[in-house]
């Protein structure tokens, strides 16, 4: 259960990742509540997971679920360049999301 919470936090960080980008510096309402909410959820689940996993790997696993999400969605909303480079860096980094899930112990 840890696990699906911890990749339920992530996801919210992407959430508000990307919510940043709608918010224009916090001056619009709805994304910014959306925002907070996101950024709120995010850390109390990452902190329920913290509870069973070790806080290095669930911390770890959240934000680069975040990043990878955020670039992700960066280039499919925002347009952003996608060079095979930086797909390949965002390759590895999910690697190293399911290198963290496969060698984990769990208490």
């Amino acid at each position: 259960m840890a696990w699906v919470l911890l990749i339920i936090a992530g996801l919210l960080e992407t959430a508000w990742a990307i919510g940043l980008k709608y918010t224009e510096g916090f001056t619009r309402l709805w994304p910014s509540v959306f925002t907070a909410v996101a950024i709120g959820g995010s850390m109390f689940l990452l902190s329920l997971a913290a509870r069973t996993l070790p806080i290095g790997t669930a911390y770890a696993v959240w934000v680069g679920i975040g990043a990878l999400g955020a670039a992700v969605l960066g280039v499919v909303l925002f347009k952003e360049p996608l060079s095979l480079a930086r797909a390949f860096f965002l390759a590895l980094l999910l690697a190293s999301i399911i290198g963290l899930k496969l060698t984990s112990s769990e208490p």
